[in-house]
């Protein structure tokens, strides 16, 4: 085991029978505080034919405070522009994180756009989290040979305060996953199971861009153009791909995030191999992110329930939202959103231990001295 607990608390979200916008599913969620202190999620809500907007829906809490389902509010991005647009009427806005960061005091959403050129990383920016602005595709600069413009890119999201790049300059700093040619599971999972990684290629990459001025938003981000490789597939849970999952959040070890890893594991009956998506823990020193204090040996969460192994995608949780729990007596609980086998949304509380656990997986290149990390002042909002 990790060390690091975690407890389902059941399936929050559903589709709605009879809702045309739900009928192939509703998952990966964002989560965010409101100003108003409820809490809301963003699903992707999947109609006919792969169609995909965005959603919105209020948090029901019981009178112990456990989730326990949710109110649907609407919509709360669908296809618009034309790099959510694809041919035919096809396209997409999915899979969205929310964070509000507090230097430009807006919430600001990352979400994977899907045009006829592929996915794409879309931002858009709010005050209420009910009124959104796009603000337009992420943009990149070339990195030692690598170039993340023409190439799909996935799980994004930003960090709630501005932190150091590599050169100690406050930035904006944001986590994604580009996926190069050849670098999809299914792609990977035909090759030598000995082969080497293309770190270039197949990791999470934390970039940077200068922090825009408060009085700006909302606008067009910056050029992202300083950038770290932050993490390579190690385990073997992770063998066939990683991906950023949950956004940062400040906790008393450093930036934690829930992230994704996909593996391939044989069918119960059949025999034939199937990927399996699970989540682990990783933790980034507060005062220089790039370097991983933590990480997994193990998933702390592996499909297990028939609504994980059974739906539009067999085998997979897939967290992209995470609610601090300080209501609830610890500042050291949260509660988590994740996608169940790309059809439903469940929740699970995660207790982070006073001590980082032995035996967990470093950073695979060398990390500053732990001992030498101390927390920034104020840290990210309670539940964002």
């Amino acid at each position: 085991m990790s060390g690091f607990q975690l407890e389902r608390l059941g399936v929050l979200m559903a589709p709605e029978p009879g809702n045309p916008l739900e009928v192939e599913g509703v998952l990966n969620p964002a989560a965010a505080r409101g100003p108003d202190g409820e809490l809301y999620l963003f699903p992707r809500l999947v109609a006919k034919g792969n169609y995909s907007r965005i959603g919105i829906a209020r948090v029901l809490f019981d009178a112990k405070g456990e989730p326990h389902g949710v109110e649907r509010l609407g919509i709360a991005l669908e296809p618009a522009a034309d790099y959510e647009r694809g041919a035919s009427g096809s396209g997409g806005c999915e899979d969205a994180r929310v964070t509000f960061v507090e230097p430009l005091g807006h919430y600001v959403m990352t979400y994977t756009a899907l045009s006829v050129h592929g996915p794409r990383i879309a931002l858009a920016m709010s005050q209420d989290l009910f009124h959104w602005v796009r603000i337009g595709l992420a943009a990149f600069a070339p990195y030692e040979g690598i170039d993340f413009v023409d190439v799909d890119n996935k799980d994004a999201s930003i960090f709630p305060l501005a932190v150091p790049n590599h050169a100690g300059k406050m930035q904006l700093a944001l986590l994604h996953r580009p996926l190069f040619p050849g670098t999809r599971p299914e792609e990977i999972a035909r090759q030598d199971p000995c082969r080497s990684v293309d770190r270039g290629h197949e990791s999470i990459w934390i970039s940077y861009c200068p922090m825009p001025a408060a009085t700006m938003a909302p606008h067009l981000p910056g050029l992202f153009n300083s950038h770290h490789r932050l993490a390579t597939p190690v385990s073997d849970w992770e063998r066939l791909k990683i991906g950023a999952g949950t956004p940062p959040v400040m906790t008393r070890h450093g930036w934690l995030i829930l992230y994704h890893g996909v593996s391939n594991v044989a069918a119960p009956r059949s025999g034939a191999c199937t990927l399996c998506y699970a989540a682990g823990v990783m933790v980034m020193a507060a005062n220089r992110p790039q370097d991983i204090l933590y990480r997994s040996a193990h998933p702390v969460l592996t499909p297990e329930l028939p609504e994980e192994r059974t739906g539009s995608i067999a085998n997979v949780v897939f967290p992209t939202g995470i609610d601090r729990r300080e209501d609830l007596g610890s500042s050291d609980r949260y509660d988590v959103y994740y996608g169940m086998a790309d059809s439903r949304i469940g929740v699970a509380r995660l207790d982070v231990p006073r001590v980082l656990p032995m035996g967990g997986e470093g950073a695979d290149t060398p990390v500053a001295d732990a001992t030498a990390v101390t927390p920034q002042a104020g840290g990210p909002p309670a539940g964002i």
